[in-house]
This record gives structure tokens, C-alpha cells and sequence, in this order.
């Protein structure tokens, strides 16, 4: 991955679970057939409730329906992004969908150390509160990880994202266990 990403936002809120980020009737779908993992991705975002206040997106799909991809490299979330359960489908959901990074006030920790452990996305923490009209669904945003600096491009307005740390090698080499094989822990 690179240090510079941009890439189009979609922007939830609060509480977003692993429910509304793959609903469990799609779990059936086998992520290690890459005929099957692709379902992940078309189905991702499918349970969020549409048109509830306190979703900002309102009535836009991630996916638009009959696709396998969206048009976000960003999801932007509020408080307690990826809570309910603990499977690793929610990330890999929104990674097979096309999204890069996922950046929100807080993590529950399980969704973080998925994405990361998994090589998925690149989680990202914000200090500000981004879902309150500083980013919109469908802002362009430049992300250079190295800095730390989130800037939408069509504002201007920029932002100092919480150190992202040592996740990076990790996501970059496709997860935990293939980061530990590329650096000689295991075998």
C-alpha cells in the first residue's frame, strides 16, 4: 500500500456493528473460495438501516445494487466503529468491497485487531469528531500515512489522524501471519 492514499469517503455514525457491516445471512459464503470471497464485498454495508437519523449517509448504498465494489476507498465511522461480534467477515467485507482505510473516533478492539491481523484495511483513529459535517459521503480525501495528515481535497480542511504505529507492515503484507513468514519469525 502506499504512503499517499485518496480515494472517495462514505460516512456512517455511531455504534456501527459487524451486523450491519455483513448481516449473518451472508456468513454461508466461504472467504478462502475467491468465487465465494467476492459475495463479501457485494454484500457489504447491506444491514445498515437506511434513511435512520444519525446515519449521515442516508439513503446511499455502499454498493450500488447488481455490483461487487463500491466507489469508497474511505469508510469514516463514529464512536465504537465495529462492535457485536467478533467475526473477521466485517472487515474483509469492506476490503472485498474495495474499501482501503477505515477511520473512526474509536474501534471496538476485536474489529481493529481484524483488520489488522487479517491484512484487510488500514484502521485509522481520529481525535476529531469527522462524522459531524467535517466529511461528507462522497468527499475526496488524500490520506499520507506517514503524517498522519487526513486533508479533503475539496475543503482543504485537514486533520492529524492518531499515530497509525506499526499496523502498516502488517496490512501491507496481507496479515499478522504472513508479515511474521516475510520477517523470519515463522516458517
Amino acid at each position: 500500500m502506499s504512503t499517499i492514499i485518496t480515494g472517495k469517503a462514505f460516512v456512517l455514525g455511531d455504534n456501527i456493528d459487524t451486523d450491519q457491516i455483513i448481516p449473518a445471512e451472508y456468513l454461508s459464503y466461504n472467504p478462502s473460495d475467491p468465487a465465494e470471497r467476492k459475495f463479501f464485498g457485494k454484500y457489504a454495508c447491506i444491514g445498515l438501516p437506511t434513511g435512520q437519523s444519525g446515519l449521515p449517509q442516508g439513503n446511499i448504498p455502499y454498493v450500488r445494487e447488481g455490483e461487487w465494489k463500491c466507489d469508497y476507498t474511505f469508510v469514516i465511522g463514529g464512536k465504537n466503529f465495529g462492535c457485536g461480534s467478533s467475526r473477521e467477515h466485517a472487515p474483509l467485507a469492506l476490503a472485498e468491497a474495495g474499501s482501503k482505510v477505515v477511520i473512526a473516533d474509536f474501534f471496538a478492539r476485536i474489529f481493529y485487531r481484524n483488520c489488522v491481523n487479517g491484512g484487510y484495511l488500514l484502521p485509522a483513529e481520529t481525535p476529531v469528531r469527522l462524522i459531524e459535517g467535517k466529511i461528507k459521503t462522497g468527499d475526496l480525501l488524500t490520506l499520507d500515512i506517514e503524517t498522519s495528515l487526513l486533508t479533503n481535497t475539496g475543503t482543504g480542511e485537514s486533520w492529524t489522524l492518531s499515530p497509525i504505529g506499526q499496523v502498516k507492515p502488517i496490512v501491507d503484507a496481507g496479515g499478522i501471519f504472513a508479515y511474521a513468514r516475510t520477517a523470519g519469525m515463522i516458517k
